[in-house]
């Protein structure tokens, strides 16, 4: 049973309703509005449905006139006329569609006809799929067919007196297919020998040999190249040139700034290091994470996407403008997708991700009218900035400075909890955010809750020393749960603004760890979880997060499971334009890139510029 058909426009007007027009009860919770924030604005509206509660969802768009169409039915059921219907109501309604209305009364009862005919149809479906198959006529026969059936098939149909001939003399086989020729055209007699296939087809097989296969000429070809590949190679080695001097390696150089000074990490100082928690503040200057990126002109210019083959001249160009197919198909749009999805990949894009936004920008364009003088290729190129701008442009507030005051105020400290796999760079990134926190004048605590990997604590020590910040530790082998709860305590004791909670690295597949994770953030009700991943995975980011996020949920203790909430982005400047992790993460788990690591030192924390990102991703 189809519980509603909701249309609307684009921009949010409900223009028509079931449930208002038929007097029905009202659904449960708001799976519509679940699918507009989960799908339309995610760019995932090519999904085939969407699921929601107790609900399943299906849509369509009218491109052209900016409306959605939304059929919602219960999720045990399976509607085989939903498609059916939602084409139907769109073009019947397209029909009658006029921006200044708002009142559609006069639909009802077309959507009450249309409602009849398409399950009448499904129904008809339904009892065709029932029929015996044998009453279905059996398809005829083809010359594609099966060598052996066809040789039998030739058989039953040939002349009287025709004998089987099984020898493997050449000669004679040859003599009985001319004498099989001469009786009407029958099938050759069988032979026990393999059977050359060219094109489909086999030796003898035809009644006209003229364009036959020629072994011994295959073999003479096979003979000569060989001979032409052994010239090659003794030409190729005759002309080798002489090796060239290798040059030494070069020193790297980091923001196209040059600098003659050397990375020194050794600690000069005593042992207890005072000297060095002295000048670490003075000497790393002012994070990044303060200071606006401007976008260079080279990220600004745009490569036009080619969406076929090459133009004939300006006049073909401006001509196929004009007079060219003024609705949008899919097929008109596929060479230019293609195109991004392979450029997108190129810079690292996970696959599934690419192929879905490409799906999703398909959907959106299918149906519009091409301006005059447009091109298919910059309609979709900017069809996708739109998308990837969408995606990339956080939808809450990212602002921590904001919200640790709003913590100060009512008198806790602010914690934010750094979890990922192994070896991405948890640690140092987090005293990144703490040297970050100090310029804003917080006091920062550091808990290190990583008691699985050894060193982690001395690590985490470290940094605390040269920062001059308070570390809270217990050492190895203790619960990380109980750890970070102790240490939030301690740093309210103390009127600690912000702590900073250090974790173990765990794969997504390792489910005691896992379940240590979970844990820790359900026992301790974090402000923030931040996940830290490297720039430098493809595929794997979605497998990552896709994991982490499941099995936070699946072992969470309570109703409302925490997932993440940020990303922090590592070795963002060893990556050139292979940007597409940051666009794979934050697809698939909804959560915004808030910081990206791109470097050694303390200063080394910044913003994601999105507008430089997007011209990386499609330039």
């Amino acid at each position: 049973m189809l519980e509603e058909l909701l249309i609307f426009t684009r921009g949010g007007l409900i223009l028509w309703s079931s449930c208002r027009a038929l007097g029905a009860a009202a659904l449960k919770g708001s799976p519509i509005d679940a699918l507009i924030r989960s799908c339309l604005l995610e760019e995932r509206s090519a999904d085939a449905s969407f699921s929601q509660d107790n609900y399943a969802l299906k849509w369509t768009f009218h491109n052209d006139l900016g409306l959605v169409f939304v059929a919602v039915y219960q999720k045990i059921l399976h509607l085989l006329y939903v498609d059916d219907l939602l084409a139907a109501v769109r073009n019947e309604f397209s029909q009658i569609y006029d921006p200044k209305r708002t009142d559609y009364h006069d639909f009802t009862d077309v959507f009450r006809q249309l409602h009849l005919e398409a399950e009448a149809r499904a129904e008809e479906m339904k009892k065709s799929k029932q029929q015996p198959i044998s009453s279905r006529p059996l398809p005829p026969a083809s010359h594609k067919t099966n060598p052996k059936a066809r040789g039998a098939a030739a058989r039953t149909k040939g002349a009287p007196g025709k004998e089987d001939d099984s020898d493997g003399d050449s000669q004679h086989a040859l003599a009985n297919s001319a004498k099989g020729r001469e009786n009407g055209g029958g099938a050759p007699p069988k032979d026990t020998r393999p059977a050359v296939l060219v094109k489909g087809k086999e030796n003898g097989g035809p009644k006209d040999n003229s364009g036959a296969f020629d072994v011994s000429k295959l073999q003479r070809l096979r003979k000569a190249d060989r001979k032409n590949a052994g010239a090659d190679n003794g030409t190729k080695k005759l002309t080798k040139p002489a090796d060239t001097k290798k040059k030494g390696k070069q020193d790297r150089v980091w923001d196209d700034k040059p600098s003659n000074k050397k990375l020194d990490f050794t600690d000069p100082a005593d042992e207890r290091g005072d000297e060095v928690t002295d000048n670490v503040i003075v000497n790393q200057g002012e994070s990044m994470m303060d200071k606006d990126d401007n976008l260079s002109s080279d990220s600004e210019e745009e490569e036009e996407v080619e969406d076929g083959p090459k133009k004939k001249g300006w006049f073909s160009s401006m001509f196929q403008s004009i007079a060219g197919n003024n609705v949008l198909e899919k097929s008109d749009l596929q060479p230019a997708l293609k195109a991004l999805k392979d450029r997108l990949m190129t810079k690292n894009v996970a696959e599934e991700i690419a192929e879905k936004l490409c799906e999703s920008v398909a959907a959106s364009l299918e149906g519009k009218k091409l301006g005059s003088f447009t091109r298919i290729s910059s309609t979709v190129q900017t069809a996708m900035e739109e998308a990837l701008l969408r995606i990339l442009t956080p939808r809450r507030s990212i602002d921590i400075l904001r919200d640790v005051h709003a913590a100060k105020e009512r008198g806790r400290p602010y914690v934010i909890v750094f979890v990922g796999v192994n070896g991405v760079g948890k640690s140092t990134n987090l005293a990144k955010v703490a040297y970050w926190l100090l310029q804003h004048n917080l006091s920062v605590t550091l808990a290190a809750c990583d008691t699985f990997r050894s060193g982690a604590v001395e690590q985490l020590r470290t940094h605390a020393r040269r920062l001059q910040i308070p570390i809270f530790e217990k050492g190895y082998e203790k619960d990380p749960a109980v750890v970070a709860r102790e240490a939030i305590q301690e740093a309210s004791r103390n009127k600690s603004d912000v702590v900073l909670v250090d974790t173990a690295g765990r794969m997504q597949d390792n489910e005691p760890l896992m379940r240590a994770l979970s844990k820790l953030i359900n026992l301790n009700s974090p402000d923030l979880v931040l996940f830290v991943g490297e720039a430098l995975v493809g595929n794997d980011a979605v497998d990552q997060l896709t994991k982490f996020n499941q099995k936070l949920a699946d072992l969470s203790a309570v109703p409302t499971a925490r997932l993440i909430d940020g990303i922090l982005l590592t070795k963002f400047d060893t990556i050139d334009d292979k940007v597409g992790a940051a666009l794979s993460m934050v697809y698939i788990s909804g959560a915004p890139v808030m910081f990206v690591g791109c470097g050694q030192s303390y200063t080394d924390l910044k913003k994601l510029n999105v507008k430089s990102i997007v011209k990386t991703l499609l330039k």
